[in-house]
């Protein structure tokens, strides 16, 4: 919970909590669901935009605590309607989250951490290190903070927590900011429109797992080989391969549902007829599907993309071998907005802050 002159960030309190605040002010229970409205369904920037709340308690809140906010530092638009938003936290560290246009709605995809720790070596992210967890506040405030940036006819819809970062890294936090999405008193997203993605943080994803139908689970597995993954995810040391789907093949899942199964396609490295064969082989007896991710190139890695007849082939083979396999399309790759490319400029620009502040007076 993080704190500003004594007072608490009222958006990093869960529902719970937020409505034991209120009780320790003195007033009924019931007041928390007018605040969490404010706070979530109005995404209100300052107390005293709670006009149904009396005069008295508006001055305790304020007294009491605060209203974080988070507005756009930049905003970068793609030619295929892809938008990239810069966020700068609190203390300078800078963030990304990206707006998907789909067909009838839009996505947005998420960041949980300032930088990620795993360094997947096709990933720019990775490359600029972890710098910290987000709180719950700052990864509820990237969705406020984009849709007000949302003309009348557009429909936030889907949420993806796919950007920067492991999500498993920072459970705790990811937990409590989850909830408020999902809650009716909170954002209000449904359960089936949320996707976490993780590296395979095993003893997290199990327990989230066991969660029946709280969000939608995405594996980033890209390669069917424990020293092939490894060489790309170093994470796959601590969590190879036989623990990874071990877990997958124990947890129990509704009829329908299926756990999906992220996979980066790079030229000459994991692409070829017979890594296709081993991941179906890899994969059998699991309610799986697959996504498959062109590698999108970007200025720091030696990695490209494979020919699209390569991909094809790729896809051909999971299929015959009776798996979903979808091609997921790149978007906004030419603002470094796609899969793997997040970060750059966000941490130069979170290197910029805190240089000024170094030299500064």
């Amino acid at each position: 919970m993080s704190a500003r002159d004594g007072r608490i960030a009222l958006k990093d309190l869960s529902l719970q909590d937020l409505e034991a605040f209120i009780v320790s002010l003195g007033e009924k229970p019931f007041r928390a669901i007018q605040v969490a409205r404010w706070l979530y369904g109005k995404g209100v920037r300052g107390f005293e935009e709670m006009s149904n709340l009396s005069r008295s308690f508006r001055q305790k809140l304020e007294e009491a605590a605060w209203i974080s906010v988070l507005e756009p530092a930049e905003v970068q638009s793609s030619r295929d309607g892809t938008r990239k938003f810069r966020f700068i936290l609190a203390d300078g560290e800078a963030i990304e989250s990206v707006l998907l246009p789909e067909k009838d709605h839009l996505t947005l995809c998420l960041s949980s951490q300032g930088g990620c720790a795993l360094g997947c070596r096709f990933c720019l992210t990775g490359k600029r290190g972890w710098v910290r967890n987000l709180k719950a506040s700052e990864i509820i405030d990237q969705v406020i903070g984009v849709r007000s940036t949302l003309s009348p006819g557009e429909k936030l819809t889907n949420l993806v927590l796919m950007g920067m970062g492991e999500p498993l890294l920072n459970y705790p936090n990811v937990l409590q900011a989850l909830e408020v999405l999902r809650s009716p008193l909170g954002l209000q997203f449904s359960n089936r429109r949320i996707t976490l993605s993780t590296a395979g943080i095993i003893p997290e994803m199990v327990e989230l797992l066991s969660r029946r139908n709280f969000v939608k689970l995405a594996i980033s597995l890209n390669a069917a080989t424990d020293e092939q993954r490894t060489e790309l995810m170093p994470i796959n040391r601590k969590y190879p391969l036989k623990d990874l789907l071990s877990a997958c093949r124990k947890v129990p899942l509704p009829n329908r549902e299926r756990i999906t199964f992220e996979y980066v396609l790079i030229r000459g490295v994991n692409d070829s007829p017979e890594d296709a064969r081993r991941l179906a082989r890899l994969l059998k007896g699991i309610k799986a599907k697959v996504n498959l991710i062109a590698f999108n190139e970007h200025p720091e890695s030696p990695f490209r993309r494979p020919p699209d007849e390569a991909i094809r082939n790729f896809r051909e083979i999971l299929m015959a071998k009776g798996f979903t396999a979808m091609l997921r399309q790149s978007k906004g790759s030419d603002i470094l907005a796609a899969c793997g490319q997040l970060g750059g400029k966000a941490f130069e620009d979170s290197r910029t802050q805190k240089e000024k502040e170094i030299i500064k007076p």
